[in-house]
């Protein structure tokens, strides 16, 4: 019964009405007055903000803030693969059976994922990382990687929660929700970052059309909390370098190629 009420809690944040009236309230002058209280709440490191809290004129604004000049540093060093993302590192590791890892008891594949087997078979053999974005968190996502960006399309339509609650009770998300795919080809592997849309389908938002991928740099952002999954091809000789899950930040260093 408690599942079953949950699951259904999950799926009406999910509706498309709701949706829109959270996301034109949070992006109303209106929600001006709550920027503080949502700093305060969630803790904010309001030193590293490229503004100060009173530039933000509602809270969509500063929920997808930008941050300033150096604030994330990293290794430039080419074998170097840095996180794509702030937020937790819930999960990472190489892929089970060539094609699966588990998030939350749940066993996902990458086929159902990329939702087509020749593109999810660049992929298997390979290593996967998972980065939960709260609202706690700075939310735009950068290059991990030097390369050219070969493919971006986007999959899904509904977007349900992406937090704990919502992975749990929730209807398998990261294979249904909307989500935007961006494949690059680096020196060393094939990697797709695949950003999972929350509460509505626009929550994804890139720059440019630009080919060009340049480690560090900020190429887009969430309209709210969602979810990153970075896999890694794995042709080359790659090796994690995290030693376990919990809270990350962009540039830090997650993995490295060997010769």
């Amino acid at each position: 019964m408690k599942k079953k009420f949950l699951k259904s809690f999950v799926e009406l944040t999910g509706n498309p009405v709701a949706s829109s009236i959270l996301r034109h309230l949070s992006a109303s002058r209106l929600s001006k007055p709550l920027i503080k209280m949502y700093s305060s709440a969630y803790k904010i490191d309001e030193s590293s903000m490229e503004y100060p809290r009173a530039h933000y004129d509602s809270l969509q604004s500063f929920f997808t803030r930008k941050l300033t000049s150096g604030a994330r540093p990293f290794d430039n060093a080419p074998e170097v693969l840095i996180s794509p993302s702030d937020g937790h590192l819930s999960s990472f590791g190489r892929m089970k059976d060539g094609h699966q890892f588990t998030i939350k008891g749940h066993t996902y594949s990458i086929n159902e994922i990329f939702m087509d087997e020749k593109r999810a078979s660049d992929y298997k053999n390979g290593w996967y990382f998972v980065f939960y974005l709260s609202p706690a968190d700075y939310h735009h996502f950068h290059y991990p990687a030097d390369g050219t960006v070969i493919n971006r399309y986007a999959l899904g339509k509904k977007s349900y929660p992406v937090n704990n609650m919502g992975l749990t009770y929730g209807d398998r998300p990261f294979e249904t929700n909307y989500r935007l795919i961006t494949e690059l080809s680096t020196a060393y592997d094939k990697l797709a970052l695949v950003k999972v849309g929350a509460l509505n389908v626009n929550s994804v938002q890139l720059y440019s059309s630009s080919k060009e991928a340049k480690k560090g740099d900020d190429f887009g952002y969430f309209s709210f909390g969602s979810t990153i999954l970075l896999f890694v091809a794995g042709d080359s000789t790659f090796s994690p370098t995290v030693q376990k899950t919990g809270a990350i930040q962009v540039g830090e260093t997650i993995g490295r190629w060997l010769p």
